[in-house]
């Protein structure tokens, strides 16, 4: 089994994908950004580093992903305050494909959202705009540059029950966003993390109707 370092390791999704992650033999070392979330990880299996991605550097990175196998980034600002949201979801998620090219790392997973593209359509003046220009920015980045890349792209989340099931957007193009559990999205994270054939691809999802497995493979 891999070794898997989780990025942004204590959010709502992270949790959910570790311990799927730790039952499917994998070691997963979680980083987090403050001390107190360390027993929140370990109650899942994972290891957990402290490490602020904020502000760690490419080499800070480095280190923290030696030896991996798989670097998942499910980190995020959290939105509402625009100069953070370019701080982490653009510029220290491009640090961490930096990082772990430097690292020798194998495969990249980057969580991101269904409508993240460089003409993504959402007016300067909305508070949705930092966001969507970080995830463009970091995506494209991903694409030119991450090793055995492969960007998840869920709809809207919801806390809702997971279903083990989702739709795709394949072709591209062919489904409207929608929404999708957070648990589906751990679901979804924890099968392509261990899967080659899902390299290169960028797959955005709805919830839906047919098993994760089936549907990645499509």
């Amino acid at each position: 089994m891999a070794k898997i370092v989780v990025v942004g390791g204590h959010g709502k999704v992270a949790l959910l994908a570790e311990p799927l992650l730790v039952r499917a033999g994998h070691e997963v070392d979680a980083l987090i950004r403050r001390a107190d979330q360390a027993g929140d990880v370990r109650a899942t299996g994972a290891n957990p580093v402290l490490l602020d991605v904020e502000d760690a550097s490419t080499q800070a990175l480095t280190a923290a992903f030696a030896g991996a196998d798989v670097v998942v980034w499910s980190a995020g600002a959290g939105g509402g305050n625009p100069a953070r949201t370019y701080a982490v979801d653009r510029d220290a998620a491009i640090r961490s494909v930096d990082a772990a090219l430097a690292a020798g790392v194998g495969r990249y997973v980057m969580v991101s959202y269904f409508g993240a593209r460089p003409d993504h359509g959402v007016p300067e003046s909305d508070g949705f705009f930092a966001y969507a220009e970080s995830k463009a920015a970091a995506d494209e980045h991903v694409r030119a540059h991450a090793p055995g890349w492969t960007i998840l792209g869920p709809s809207g989340l919801t806390d809702d029950p997971g279903t083990g099931a989702i739709a795709v957007d394949e072709p591209q193009g062919s489904l409207e966003p929608g929404t999708v559990p957070r648990a589906d999205v751990a679901a979804v994270v924890a099968a392509v993390a261990g899967r080659e054939d899902l390299v290169g691809r960028t797959v955005r999802f709805n919830a839906g109707t047919t098993p994760i497995d089936e549907a990645l493979s499509r």
